[in-house]
């Protein structure tokens, strides 16, 4: 790089990066920072023992972790919601012989195989306890635990990458008679976090609140051995809003049956029985189970409060749902909802590598500050925006500066791209995880979506010879 480059104000010097988290968002930032060759310290903290992050799956007793250990929200049959042709990262494909959608252990080995080549970089069973700015407003201070010794340490680093993730703190809804109702009926609230298999439910009367992937998946799991049909609770659809793909594809059952929202938890009334009151003024008895699959809360405990929204649902002042607009040596991966992540996050980590680095120009002062998008929702990116961001990030990167001894050219690592095929996919993955499923315990022999029936290259064909026909009309 030379002098009057690294005199641009627009171009960053960064020489150390602090990482947080060690998962997917996490390894796809360390292994594009390790790319560039740029920086003297990459620093990967994370509190588990091992690469991963949230496919690290928890064993709960009695619906409880065992000591100092970092939850999951990972259940026993998990499977991936996107299939792992769309899912994996840029040129690195899940083993051969994977199912089409992956259980979780295959996913936690395929991401500990990518973790390789940045193991050098990590701290493990290391908390994050703050990140702080320094007083000269040059660069932060990382106060770390290496929980094993209890040893505190504070390291300087010149830009910090968060990638914790979302799935920490649990969303629940405040609705009326909550507390009380916990109180009165201990145990019957719970949240998908603390989900593990259906067995817990057996002859139980069971609500799942939220229809979105965990609540689709999950209760098709209990209504094979709950006090059938389980109850799936959600608000009245906004024909305003986006459709849930996912739950716009799910087939019918016998074993479901769609409820009004809870609007009330009786915890006052006389009855002993446990009971909720619908939205359409219905009220079910004798409920053994309310299971939310609501979601969760943006938490980043090492900041200061004002780095998230008071309530959780966004954060705020973010550009390109990644960089702090007011300082961009403070970045956030894996934000985004409705996506697909690890091609996301690969995307996010290969600009903010070549920002950092200084091969890319921070974007000008006044777009930075009149971009970033905030309120509830802000950071849903369902198709095509996901898609549109993806190849938008990409195109960014590819801005870069060549450097000479940098893989691809001088170019660096490659960030993703999506074509016509994986958009094609990515519309369709929703109806593709149906058709998997129905097939019931022969789904794990299928790993190509040809074996369902979705081939991009005959539709593609069926496509062009429909335009030549009308073209002959």
């Amino acid at each position: 790089m030379t002098d009057t480059t690294r005199r641009d104000p627009r171009r960053l010097n960064i020489d150390r990066v602090a990482v947080i988290g060690a998962g997917a968002c996490g390894l796809a930032a360390a292994r594009y920072l390790q790319a560039e060759q740029a920086f003297s310290l990459i620093q990967v903290f994370d509190q588990r023992s091992v690469a991963g992050g949230l496919w690290n799956y928890t064993p709960l007793t009695d619906g409880q972790p065992q000591e100092d250990a970092v939850v999951s929200p990972v259940y026993d049959l998990l499977e991936t919601n996107i299939p792992h042709t769309l899912m994996n990262y840029t040129n690195e494909p899940f083993p051969s012989g994977s199912a089409l959608f992956p259980e979780h252990a295959v996913v936690k080995s395929y991401l500990q195989r990518c973790a390789e080549p940045v193991a050098p970089l990590l701290s493990l069973q290391t908390e994050v306890l703050s990140v702080r700015k320094k007083s000269n407003g040059n660069g932060w201070t990382v106060e770390t635990r290496h929980i094993p010794s209890g040893t505190t340490t504070a390291t300087p680093f010149d830009a910090v990458v968060v990638a914790n993730g979302h799935y920490s703190d649990p969303f629940v809804p405040a609705i009326p008679g909550l507390d009380s109702f916990r109180q009165k009926h201990p145990g019957v609230v719970s949240h998908a976090k603390f989900y593990r298999r259906a067995e817990d439910s057996a002859d139980k009367k069971v609500i799942v609140v939220g229809n979105s992937a965990s609540g689709i998946d999950i209760s098709a799991q209990i209504a094979t051995v709950c006090r059938t049909p389980v109850l799936v609770s959600e608000k009245e659809k906004d024909t305003s809003a986006t459709v849930n793909p996912i739950a716009a594809t799910a087939e019918p059952s016998s074993t479901i049956r769609n409820v009004p929202e809870i609007v009330e938890f009786l915890a006052d009334d006389a009855s002993s029985s446990a009971s909720v009151r619908m939205a359409d003024g219905t009220i079910e008895t004798a409920v053994d189970a309310v299971v939310f699959c609501t979601g969760y809360l943006y938490t980043f405990p090492f900041l200061p409060a004002s780095y998230t929204a008071a309530d959780g649902s966004y954060v705020p002042g973010l550009y390109e749902q990644l960089l702090r607009a007011d300082d961009p040596t403070l970045a956030f991966l894996g934000i985004p909802q409705r996506v697909v992540p690890f091609p996301v996050a690969e995307a996010q980590g290969a600009w903010v590598a070549r920002l950092y680095s200084g091969r890319c120009a921070l974007p000008p002062a006044a777009e930075l500050v009149a971009s970033p998008l905030n309120g509830r929702g802000a950071h849903n990116l369902g198709f095509p925006q996901d898609v549109a961001y993806i190849n938008r990030l990409h195109d960014r990167s590819l801005q870069a500066d060549r450097v000479p001894g940098l893989a691809n050219d001088g170019v660096g690592k490659m960030p993703p791209y999506w074509g016509p095929e994986q958009a094609w996919v990515r519309e369709r993955f929703p109806a593709i995880k149906v058709a998997f499923r129905a097939l019931g315990e022969e789904r794990q022999g299928i790993g190509r979506l040809e074996q369902l029936g979705f081939d991009f290259a005959a539709w593609e064909k069926e496509q062009q010879e429909g335009k030549e026909q009308k073209t002959i009309e």
